[in-house]
């Protein structure tokens, strides 16, 4: 396990470049498929996380099944996309159908990843599905059992199931010499500050590949109440963070989104095409900002337990809305939540529209986890 700086994992960046096929194909105006989708496989979760995304994004799709998933997942491997991050606006471990959904889209050549609190996640099961997983992350903002508590809504009793769990995966990964990343990621609230190196100081213990530390996101009416400005004041924390990182455990924090003040430099959303994201619902969204019921009319796509992906992603609503999100109706520095999952890929497609950059070949090795842009 390498660092950013040696170009083999990328935690504040982009990897679309890497994509020229399927850039090359938008850019002469052709109907892509995703190379990445985000999955939700429910909407059910057991934690109340301070910063949870479910306060903007409540709707009433349906209950997926084994056959809605499996379905998706054959689609997507029918249709190009190359990889499928089951995360989502629930825990996904709490679906009967998590561990199969892991082997099915692997079976179907598919790179497969999730997100996961870890709490649900059995342990007995990790040999089966690390074997399939290009990587395996888990979302901690505490490094200790007060504080986790407390962030993540919870009883102390599952920091140390969590904890024990993060262990244990990577004790496997280190034994069958698996290609799997465990990967650590911590939601930053300007008032975490003190959370922030004891959880650094954790995931090496644990013997996590990285601590990744980002931003929280905001929607568009500022529902979570995120006061972008405040960060500033924890980047002498951050960098002492970083410090703790060795050949084998990086700890990174999310620079270009954190110090941002919350602000866009590209006012059209060119990514779309190139990933998107489902609810635990079903429903198909340009992201997951849009989850909710407010945005059904306008931005809702289809949902997969009515109707193949396949055939959504064929419709003229798919591509209207996809239309819509690059036209001068649509403007993202007002329509949209900020920071978005989008927003490194957004960079990069705006300044290559704009012919501030070309497309050209990359050379040397691809990073990590090329088929999550």
């Amino acid at each position: 396990m390498a660092v950013e700086a040696d170009n083999k994992i990328i935690l504040d960046g982009q990897k679309i470049s890497w994509h020229k096929d399927r850039v090359e194909a938008w850019l002469r105006g052709e109907r892509i498929a995703p190379i990445t989708v985000d999955i939700g496989l429910t909407k059910a979760c057991s934690y109340k996380c301070e910063f949870c995304c479910g306060k903007f994004q409540a709707n009433t799709g349906h209950v997926l099944k084994r056959d809605h998933i499996f379905r998706f997942l054959d689609d997507a491997a029918e249709i190009g996309i190359r990889g499928i991050s089951i995360l989502g606006d629930g825990e996904s471990t709490l679906s009967p159908y998590f561990y199969d959904a892991v082997l099915r889209g692997k079976a179907n050549g598919i790179d497969m990843a999730v997100g996961t609190n870890g709490y649900m996640l059995k342990d007995d099961r990790l040999d089966d599905i690390l074997p399939s997983l290009t990587y395996l992350r888990f979302n901690i903002s505490a490094g200790t059992p007060d504080r986790y508590a407390r962030i993540h809504g919870v009883k102390e009793e599952a920091f140390y199931k969590v904890i024990k769990t993060i262990k244990k995966a990577a004790e496997i990964k280190k034994n069958k010499n698996l290609a799997v990343t465990i990967g650590l990621q911590m939601v930053l609230l300007p008032d975490y500050g003190e959370d922030v190196l004891p959880l650094a100081r954790l995931g090496k213990e644990l013997g996590a590949d990285y601590l990744v530390i980002k931003h929280c996101s905001d929607d568009e009416l500022g529902t979570i109440g995120v006061q972008y400005e405040k960060y500033e004041k924890l980047i002498g924390t951050l960098k002492e963070a970083e410090k703790i990182s060795t050949k084998d455990y990086l700890v990174k924090a999310k620079w270009s989104k954190i110090l941002s003040g919350g602000k866009r430099s590209y006012s059209k959303c060119y990514a779309i095409p190139f990933m998107l994201q489902l609810s635990g619902a079903g429903i198909v969204t340009p992201c997951g900002f849009f989850f909710h019921d407010r945005y059904k009319d306008k931005f809702h796509m289809g949902n997969i337990a009515e109707k193949s992906f396949k055939e959504i992603w064929q419709s003229d609503r798919y591509w209207q809305i996809i239309d819509y999100l690059t036209s001068d109706k649509f403007n993202a520095h007002s329509d949209c939540g900020t920071l978005c999952l989008q927003h490194k890929v957004n960079e990069y497609l705006w300044e290559l529209k704009n012919g501030n950059i070309k497309l050209t070949e990359n050379a040397g090795e691809p990073p990590m986890h090329i088929n999550f842009i």
